[in-house]
């Protein structure tokens, strides 16, 4: 069964870090786009990063390039979010996502979210 699971989230300063990880069973990240999306009390989900696996391309949301790095390890079949100078208004839950067409669009599996919370 596909399964992806985040972690790594929990409680930071304004200023701070965090690294997000998300790993995944039941297929080999090879085959697929990962994406992290976020989303905050009373706001829509939105797109953070995404990464093909296939060739390492990567993707930002225009409000996380320079902060957020999105990186993988296909041996471990994990992908990493790297989130550096965080904000209040990044606060929110943190999901990652894979797309079976490699397009970081359609996402198929789902994890259940990690939450990340910045104090100010």
């Amino acid at each position: 069964e596909v399964q992806l699971v985040e972690s790594g989230g929990g409680l930071v300063q304004a200023g701070g870090s965090l690294r997000l990880s998300c790993a995944a069973s039941g297929f080999t990240f090879d085959d697929y786009a990962i994406g992290w999306f976020r989303q905050a009390p009373g706001k829509e989900r939105e797109g953070v990063s995404c990464i093909t696996s296939s060739d390492g391309s990567t993707y930002y949301a225009a409000s996380m390039k320079g902060r957020f790095t999105i990186s993988s390890d296909n041996a471990k079949n994990t992908v990493y979010l790297q989130m550096s100078s965080l904000k209040p208004e990044d606060t929110a839950v943190y999901y990652c996502a894979a797309d079976l067409g490699r397009t970081c669009h359609g996402y198929d599996y789902w994890g259940q979210g990690t939450q990340v919370t910045v104090s100010s």
